[in-house]
């Protein structure tokens, strides 16, 4: 199944993934995908697998989903030798099997490895099953040596998100810890850094003096789907702003880092984030998409909210976010993220003399309302930056 790759690409080791949340919207759209495509292309030569989730399934119930998830959300046409070739990499436990079964499945795919394998756990699950996630990890035995990874949202509030660290730090030790968002792993959005730091043509015009504001959509056609439970204790709000795309508006409105290495971008990005002015409710809009109370599982009378506008006000130097607005929406009529900036005003407008001035010849006359200069720049699935 896999290709042969350059010597010192992919992971050193071989790995076991422990995939918590594996029957989840994430993990169907996302991940499962990802972890196949990966394999296909050798970046995974030693990888087994463990789905772990809630669903009362047997392995052969889980392959079923992981099949039906690559036939709907894969790039690429699925063949049915590389399938083969994936599905035996996977295992799956049910949660209620308890954390004898969790390492029995684990070690069974340590084993088929050999003793050079790594342990990772990656948690696609709610704030709220995080830790009974990782308490069964801590009763099965799999916690030295491992990594863990940690999805948003972490925690739904400041004081909750520092219950959590401490919780987990009581597991975990930090250096074992990650916490991501995988928005970033998007090619367009990784592509924002090169366009604004690697293009002469924009790199030196990327600030407030030349960019009067940015603007950040991300329409979907995606429904709420099976997600009731998670959205309607999460919203929009903790799903997209605070998350999504407020680490694009770090990319849009951040300086140069040092490096394209995760600490000298983070410092920037955390740049971005302390000079926000806080948000304004009077500069909120929210909003639900017509038939969202009808949906199965959400409350009649639910206020939770499937569309947010907002402004961002930033003070950094070099980043043009001085006012940025993010929009969210599910279930809108189009699904492809974009960004937007708007140059500043012209001082002088000589060359856009009005039509009676032009009827008359030349004027040294500037026109008293300049027409604000537009820069659309649309990432698209592909990955390339349309300017």
């Amino acid at each position: 199944m896999s290709r042969k790759i350059p010597p010192g690409v992919g992971p050193k080791h071989p790995q076991v993934v422990a995939l918590f949340g594996a029957t989840g919207d994430l993990a169907r759209r996302k991940l499962i995908p990802g972890l196949f495509h990966l394999a296909k292309a050798g970046f995974l030569p030693g990888a087994r697998i463990v789905g772990v989730s809630l669903d009362e399934l047997d392995r052969d119930g889980f392959l079923g989903i992981a099949k039906g998830s690559l036939d709907q959300f894969a790039t690429r046409k699925v063949g049915e030798a590389d399938w083969s070739a994936f599905a035996e990499l996977i295992d799956y436990v049910p949660i209620s099997a308890g954390p004898e079964a969790l390492k029995a499945a684990v070690g069974r795919a340590g084993e088929a490895l050999g003793a050079d394998a790594r342990l990772l756990h990656y948690l696609s699950v709610p704030p709220k099953a995080a830790l009974s996630a990782v308490s069964m990890l801590k009763d099965a035995g799999l916690v030295e040596g491992a990594r863990i990874i940690m999805e948003k949202p972490f925690g739904t509030d400041l004081a909750s998100a520092i219950d959590l660290n401490a919780q987990l730090h009581r597991v975990f030790s930090e250096g074992q810890i990650f916490r991501i968002d995988h928005f970033l792993g998007k090619e367009p959005a990784q592509n924002i850094l090169a366009f604004r730091f690697a293009n002469g043509l924009f790199e030196p015009i990327w600030n407030r003096n030349f960019i009067d504001h940015v603007q950040i959509d991300v329409p979907e056609t995606l429904g709420l789907g099976s997600r009731a439970g998670f959205y309607e204790q999460t919203g929009a709000f903790r799903d997209m702003v605070v998350t999504h795309l407020f680490q694009i508006l770090g990319f849009m409105a951040m300086e140069a880092p040092t490096s394209l290495e995760p600490k000298p971008i983070s410092e920037e990005k955390n740049k971005v984030f302390r000079s926000m002015a806080p948000l304004d409710p009077a500069n909120v809009v929210r909003g639900q998409y017509s038939g969202y109370r009808q949906e199965e599982g959400v409350d009649p009378e639910s206020d939770v909210e499937t569309f947010v506008g907002s402004n961002a006000r930033s003070t950094t130097g070099a980043g043009p976010a001085c006012r940025s607005s993010c929009a969210p929406e599910s279930a809108s009529p189009k699904e492809a993220a974009s960004s937007r900036s708007r140059s500043a005003s012209r001082p002088r407008a000589c060359f856009r003399p009005d039509p009676a001035s032009a009827r008359r010849g030349p004027t040294t006359s500037p026109s008293t309302s300049p027409t604000p200069r537009r820069c659309r720049c649309r990432s698209t699935a592909s990955g390339r930056v349309r300017g």
